[in-house]
């Protein structure tokens, strides 16, 4: 069986990470929007369609705001998210359309996807979008979602976002660009002989336990990477989860070559 074939690949979700767009600073790395703009429009203009989630909207706010460190009060969070959330449209409208790509920004909560009525009408929306050939900007609506909330409203991070937008478009491919290259048997960043497990069939217990077990993958936010490959592998999505440093990764992907880690989906299975 290929890796993964290419021509059974046309929608696509690409979700990028904070630290995939932000420097040690906290500041946005321009030149790595700037590529991931290029990488997303070439992929449109081969036939694909494109939805992008996005995180970065607290990072870009609290930079707007010159902040000093990442905001940690709840209300703090959600007005540099009012303000990052105006600056990275600005950034991705700006850098997609010197590509000739169009933009629409879409900002999703919990409660839209879990009701069917809301949920039903943000997929004809992005249908709609992706039949227009625009590119969806997507993002959790952070300046809204309150912590007293958070189990009604929050997806709790932008990797299940990325999912729930994933099966809600029915796209065929779910990229999760971070900070690290794919799933591994221990954390890399603490054992040099950690070995990437490059495709994964089935998530059971022992790779949960990797996950999100002590001093294993869970402090770089794997648990959540797990969770959300689980959610859109149950609906016939398949999702890959590579480094994101070189955004034209996405173009090696979604020609099928061998990259990060492969969490394949049953054939077969399709459910919203």
């Amino acid at each position: 069986m290929p890796y993964i074939d290419p021509n059974k690949i046309n929608r696509i979700v690409v979700k990028v990470g904070s630290s995939t767009l932000t420097h040690e600073t906290g500041k946005l790395n321009l030149r790595r929007i700037n590529k991931l703009a290029e990488a997303l429009s070439d992929l449109k203009n081969s036939g694909h369609e494109v939805v992008l989630v996005t995180s970065g909207a607290v990072a870009a706010g609290a930079a707007k705001l010159c902040l000093r460190e990442r905001p940690r009060e709840t209300v703090e969070k959600q007005a540099a998210a009012a303000v990052g959330q105006c600056t990275l449209m600005h950034l991705y409208d700006k850098a997609l359309s010197e590509y000739g790509a169009v933009t629409a920004q879409v900002l999703l909560t919990r409660d839209i996807v879990d009701n069917a009525t809301s949920r039903q009408n943000a997929a004809n929306t992005f249908r709609c979008l992706l039949d227009h050939g625009v590119i969806p900007v997507v993002n959790e609506n952070d300046s809204v979602s309150t912590y007293e909330l958070e189990n009604l409203v929050s997806f709790g991070d932008n990797d299940r976002l990325g999912a729930n937008v994933a099966v809600l478009c029915e796209a065929d491919l779910l990229i999760i660009l971070s900070d690290i290259n794919g799933f591994y048997d221990s954390d890399p960043r603490e054992n040099d002989e950690a070995k990437l497990i490059p495709v994964v069939t089935e998530i059971d217990d022992g790779l949960r336990g990797l996950a999100g077990g002590a001093g294993a993958l869970g402090t770089g936010g794997m648990a959540a990477k797990l969770a959300a490959a689980e959610l859109a592998m149950a609906a016939g999505v398949n999702v890959v989860l590579a480094d994101g440093s070189d955004p034209n990764i996405l173009i090696d992907i979604c020609s099928g070559r061998a990259r990060g880690t492969l969490f394949r989906a049953k054939e077969g299975v399709r459910k919203q």
